[in-house]
Protein backbone atom coordinates (compact mmCIF):
# COMPACT_ATOMS: atom_id res chain seq x y z
CA UNK A 1 0.00 0.00 0.00
CA UNK A 2 1.13 3.29 -0.51
CA UNK A 3 2.24 5.24 2.51
CA UNK A 4 1.31 8.70 4.08
CA UNK A 5 2.34 11.85 2.38
CA UNK A 6 5.42 12.94 4.23
CA UNK A 7 3.85 16.55 4.40
CA UNK A 8 1.45 14.92 6.53
CA UNK A 9 3.90 13.12 8.52
CA UNK A 10 5.33 15.42 11.65
CA UNK A 11 7.45 12.94 13.93
CA UNK A 12 8.85 9.23 13.32
CA UNK A 13 9.58 6.92 15.98
CA UNK A 14 12.26 4.45 14.90
CA UNK A 15 13.01 1.41 16.83
CA UNK A 16 15.45 -1.31 16.45
CA UNK A 17 17.50 -3.82 18.54
CA UNK A 18 20.66 -2.35 18.30
CA UNK A 19 22.82 0.87 17.97
CA UNK A 20 23.76 0.78 13.79
CA UNK A 21 20.74 -1.25 12.54
CA UNK A 22 18.97 2.13 11.51
CA UNK A 23 22.17 2.98 10.00
CA UNK A 24 22.69 0.53 7.98
CA UNK A 25 18.95 -0.35 7.20
CA UNK A 26 17.19 3.33 6.98
CA UNK A 27 19.74 6.36 7.13
CA UNK A 28 19.12 7.95 3.76
CA UNK A 29 15.66 7.87 4.23
CA UNK A 30 15.93 9.54 7.67
CA UNK A 31 18.26 12.04 6.23
CA UNK A 32 15.22 13.07 3.66
CA UNK A 33 12.84 13.28 6.65
CA UNK A 34 14.73 15.36 8.67
CA UNK A 35 15.46 17.89 5.76
CA UNK A 36 11.71 18.42 5.36
CA UNK A 37 11.42 19.17 8.98
CA UNK A 38 10.11 16.10 10.44
CA UNK A 39 11.32 15.31 13.56
CA UNK A 40 12.80 11.91 14.39
CA UNK A 41 13.13 10.08 17.14
CA UNK A 42 15.52 6.66 18.05
CA UNK A 43 14.74 4.09 20.66
CA UNK A 44 17.77 1.63 20.83
CA UNK A 45 16.82 -1.56 22.85
CA UNK A 46 20.31 -3.10 23.42
CA UNK A 47 23.15 -2.22 24.74
CA UNK A 48 25.03 -3.81 21.58
CA UNK A 49 27.83 -5.45 24.07
CA UNK A 50 28.12 -8.66 21.72
CA UNK A 51 29.08 -6.39 18.50
CA UNK A 52 32.49 -4.75 17.67
CA UNK A 53 36.00 -6.60 16.28
CA UNK A 54 38.72 -5.55 18.61
CA UNK A 55 39.05 -8.39 21.07
CA UNK A 56 41.21 -5.89 23.02
CA UNK A 57 37.77 -3.30 24.21
CA UNK A 58 36.68 -4.89 27.44
CA UNK A 59 33.16 -6.33 27.25
CA UNK A 60 32.59 -4.22 29.65
CA UNK A 61 33.21 -0.68 27.80
CA UNK A 62 31.41 -1.50 24.32
CA UNK A 63 27.81 -0.61 25.59
CA UNK A 64 29.17 3.08 26.30
CA UNK A 65 30.90 3.10 22.90
CA UNK A 66 28.13 2.10 20.71
CA UNK A 67 26.14 4.46 22.61
CA UNK A 68 28.27 7.72 21.43
CA UNK A 69 29.09 6.00 18.02
CA UNK A 70 24.82 6.05 17.70
CA UNK A 71 24.91 9.70 18.85
CA UNK A 72 27.56 10.82 16.66
CA UNK A 73 25.82 8.91 13.62
CA UNK A 74 22.01 10.39 14.80
CA UNK A 75 24.29 13.83 14.46
CA UNK A 76 24.99 13.20 10.88
CA UNK A 77 21.19 12.89 9.89
CA UNK A 78 20.03 15.25 12.40
CA UNK A 79 18.35 13.27 15.14
CA UNK A 80 19.54 14.14 18.68
CA UNK A 81 16.30 12.75 20.36
CA UNK A 82 17.78 8.80 21.18
CA UNK A 83 16.32 6.64 23.97
CA UNK A 84 19.01 3.58 24.77
CA UNK A 85 16.89 0.81 26.76
CA UNK A 86 19.82 -1.10 27.94
CA UNK A 87 19.03 -4.49 27.32
CA UNK A 88 21.37 -7.16 27.23
CA UNK A 89 22.76 -7.74 23.50
CA UNK A 90 22.21 -11.03 22.33
CA UNK A 91 19.61 -11.77 24.68
CA UNK A 92 16.30 -9.56 23.72
CA UNK A 93 13.11 -11.16 23.46
CA UNK A 94 9.16 -9.60 23.10
CA UNK A 95 8.38 -9.17 26.71
CA UNK A 96 5.88 -7.36 28.24
CA UNK A 97 8.24 -5.13 30.31
CA UNK A 98 9.65 -4.53 26.44
CA UNK A 99 6.29 -3.85 25.06
CA UNK A 100 5.69 -1.00 27.89
CA UNK A 101 8.88 0.65 26.83
CA UNK A 102 8.33 1.14 23.45
CA UNK A 103 4.53 1.66 24.45
CA UNK A 104 5.97 4.84 26.58
CA UNK A 105 8.25 6.17 23.44
CA UNK A 106 5.58 6.14 21.81
CA UNK A 107 3.33 7.89 24.18
CA UNK A 108 6.30 10.38 24.51
CA UNK A 109 7.23 11.48 20.88
CA UNK A 110 3.75 11.09 19.67
CA UNK A 111 4.52 9.51 16.24
CA UNK A 112 1.97 9.86 13.43
CA UNK A 113 4.72 7.08 11.73
CA UNK A 114 7.24 4.55 12.68
CA UNK A 115 10.03 2.43 11.42
CA UNK A 116 11.00 -0.92 12.94
CA UNK A 117 12.61 -3.76 12.08
CA UNK A 118 10.91 -6.97 10.58
CA UNK A 119 9.63 -9.47 13.22
CA UNK A 120 9.47 -12.11 10.49
CA UNK A 121 12.94 -13.89 9.62
CA UNK A 122 14.14 -13.46 5.74
CA UNK A 123 15.64 -16.28 4.56
CA UNK A 124 16.90 -14.51 1.21
CA UNK A 125 18.92 -11.96 3.55
CA UNK A 126 19.11 -14.52 7.26
CA UNK A 127 22.17 -11.82 8.28
CA UNK A 128 19.70 -9.40 8.47
CA UNK A 129 16.68 -11.46 10.94
CA UNK A 130 19.30 -11.09 14.39
CA UNK A 131 16.87 -12.77 16.96
CA UNK A 132 16.98 -9.47 18.53
CA UNK A 133 16.26 -7.66 15.14
CA UNK A 134 12.75 -10.02 14.91
CA UNK A 135 12.20 -9.50 18.84
CA UNK A 136 12.34 -5.26 18.52
CA UNK A 137 9.77 -5.75 15.65
CA UNK A 138 7.73 -7.92 17.62
CA UNK A 139 7.61 -6.03 20.45
CA UNK A 140 7.77 -2.59 18.49
CA UNK A 141 4.34 -3.58 16.15
CA UNK A 142 2.72 -5.22 19.91
CA UNK A 143 3.43 -2.12 21.47
CA UNK A 144 1.46 -0.09 17.95
CA UNK A 145 -1.09 -2.73 17.94
CA UNK A 146 -2.94 -2.64 20.93
CA UNK A 147 -1.29 -1.11 23.51
CA UNK A 148 -0.26 2.13 22.71
CA UNK A 149 -3.17 3.47 21.73
CA UNK A 150 -5.06 1.42 25.08
CA UNK A 151 -5.83 3.50 27.64
CA UNK A 152 -6.53 0.49 29.87
CA UNK A 153 -2.93 -1.28 28.43
CA UNK A 154 -0.21 -0.01 31.08
CA UNK A 155 -2.55 1.82 32.84
CA UNK A 156 0.12 2.85 34.83
CA UNK A 157 1.87 5.23 32.39
CA UNK A 158 -1.00 7.10 32.12
CA UNK A 159 -1.70 7.32 36.12
CA UNK A 160 1.81 7.57 37.01
CA UNK A 161 3.24 9.29 34.38
CA UNK A 162 0.80 11.22 31.91
CA UNK A 163 1.40 9.49 29.01
CA UNK A 164 -1.85 9.37 27.11
CA UNK A 165 -3.03 6.71 24.70
CA UNK A 166 -1.75 7.27 21.19
CA UNK A 167 -2.50 5.97 17.67
CA UNK A 168 0.22 5.29 15.09
CA UNK A 169 -0.83 5.43 11.67
CA UNK A 170 1.62 3.45 9.71
CA UNK A 171 4.61 1.41 10.45
CA UNK A 172 7.40 1.15 7.81
CA UNK A 173 9.39 -2.23 8.45
CA UNK A 174 12.64 -2.51 7.58
CA UNK A 175 14.55 -5.94 6.38
CA UNK A 176 11.04 -7.10 5.08
CA UNK A 177 11.05 -10.33 2.99
CA UNK A 178 8.33 -8.75 0.87
CA UNK A 179 9.36 -5.16 0.88
CA UNK A 180 6.65 -3.00 -1.75
CA UNK A 181 8.29 0.95 -1.25
CA UNK A 182 11.53 2.08 -2.24
CA UNK A 183 13.06 5.19 -1.14
CA UNK A 184 15.86 6.96 -4.13
CA UNK A 185 18.47 7.96 -1.47
CA UNK A 186 20.98 8.68 -4.43
CA UNK A 187 21.59 12.49 -2.89
CA UNK A 188 21.61 11.20 0.80
CA UNK A 189 23.76 8.11 0.68
CA UNK A 190 26.80 10.46 1.18
CA UNK A 191 24.77 11.10 4.63
CA UNK A 192 23.64 7.11 5.01
CA UNK A 193 27.88 6.42 4.76
CA UNK A 194 29.39 9.13 7.38
CA UNK A 195 26.62 7.83 9.71
CA UNK A 196 27.65 3.84 9.22
CA UNK A 197 31.09 5.32 9.60
CA UNK A 198 30.21 6.83 12.73
CA UNK A 199 30.11 3.37 14.07
CA UNK A 200 33.87 2.86 14.55
CA UNK A 201 33.62 -0.36 16.71
CA UNK A 202 31.74 -1.67 13.93
CA UNK A 203 32.66 -0.41 10.54
CA UNK A 204 36.23 0.53 10.77
CA UNK A 205 37.47 -2.77 10.10
CA UNK A 206 35.95 -3.37 6.63
CA UNK A 207 37.95 -1.16 4.01
CA UNK A 208 34.81 -2.26 1.52
CA UNK A 209 31.92 -0.67 3.77
CA UNK A 210 31.04 2.04 0.73
CA UNK A 211 31.26 -0.67 -2.09
CA UNK A 212 29.72 -3.26 0.08
CA UNK A 213 26.41 -0.36 1.10
CA UNK A 214 26.47 1.02 -2.57
CA UNK A 215 25.79 -2.42 -4.04
CA UNK A 216 23.17 -3.34 -2.20
CA UNK A 217 21.51 0.05 -2.94
CA UNK A 218 21.45 -0.20 -6.19
CA UNK A 219 20.70 -3.90 -6.44
CA UNK A 220 17.09 -2.45 -4.42
CA UNK A 221 17.30 0.26 -7.20
CA UNK A 222 17.38 -1.75 -9.79
CA UNK A 223 14.76 -3.81 -8.68
CA UNK A 224 12.15 -0.54 -8.39
CA UNK A 225 13.13 0.32 -11.92
CA UNK A 226 15.28 3.45 -11.20
CA UNK A 227 18.29 4.32 -13.44
CA UNK A 228 21.80 2.90 -13.44
CA UNK A 229 24.10 4.70 -10.49
CA UNK A 230 20.64 5.32 -8.28
CA UNK A 231 20.87 3.88 -4.70
CA UNK A 232 17.30 2.70 -3.10
CA UNK A 233 16.17 1.50 0.48
CA UNK A 234 13.21 -0.54 0.28
CA UNK A 235 10.29 -0.62 3.10
CA UNK A 236 7.49 -3.04 3.61
CA UNK A 237 4.61 -0.29 4.51
CA UNK A 238 1.67 -1.23 6.98
CA UNK A 239 -1.36 0.94 8.19
CA UNK A 240 -1.79 1.33 11.44
CA UNK A 241 -4.74 4.15 11.40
Amino acid sequence: MPPLDDSEIERVLVVTAHPDDLDFGAAGTIAQWTAKGIEVSYCICTNGDQGGEDPSVPRADMPKIRKREQIEAGKVLGVTNIEFLNHRDGWLTPTIELRKQIVREIRKTKPQRMLIQSPERNWDRLFSSHPDHMAAGEAAIQAVYPDARNAFAFEELLKDEGLEPWRVREVWVMSHNTPDHFIDITETFDKKLAALNAHISQTAHNPNLEQMIREFGERNAKLNGLADGAVAEIFKIVSSD
